[in-house]
């Protein structure tokens, strides 16, 4: 499956901003589907995933709460909703989709499948 991320853009503290990740097959549904992001000089970060197999979300410790992650099968589409962000929010996010064990579900190997990113900023 193919993944197509966008959305990104420059927003000010506490700002929001929606990212969409559209994919090329409605089997996208019946996979998980995450977010990951990446700022320059740290290690990729896992942001958020919605699960193919029990359809939760589940998020990473640094956007709980603030982080909305969904999905629109209709048009084969994940969004994460990203609010009150914050200049640590800078980053370049990337979508990713597979069948992932809950387990595994926040470590990018047992992803498969990757969108381009989409660079989000956070201006103080």
């Amino acid at each position: 499956v193919q993944l197509q991320a966008s959305g990104g853009g420059v927003v000010q503290t506490g700002g929001s901003l929606r990212l969409s990740c559209a994919a090329s097959e409605r089997t996208v549904g019946r996979k998980t589907v995450a977010w990951f992001r990446q700022a320059p000089g740290k290690e990729r970060e896992f942001v958020a995933a919605l699960s193919g197999s029990n359809h939760r979300a589940y998020y990473g410790d640094s956007v709980r709460g603030r982080f909305t992650i969904s999905r629109d099968n209709a048009k084969n589409t994940v969004y994460l909703q990203m609010n009150t962000l914050q200049p640590e929010d800078t980053a370049v996010y990337s979508c990713a989709a597979g069948n992932v064990i809950l387990s595994s579900i926040s470590y990018a190997r047992g992803y498969h499948s990757w969108g381009q990113g989409t660079q989000v900023t956070v201006s103080s």
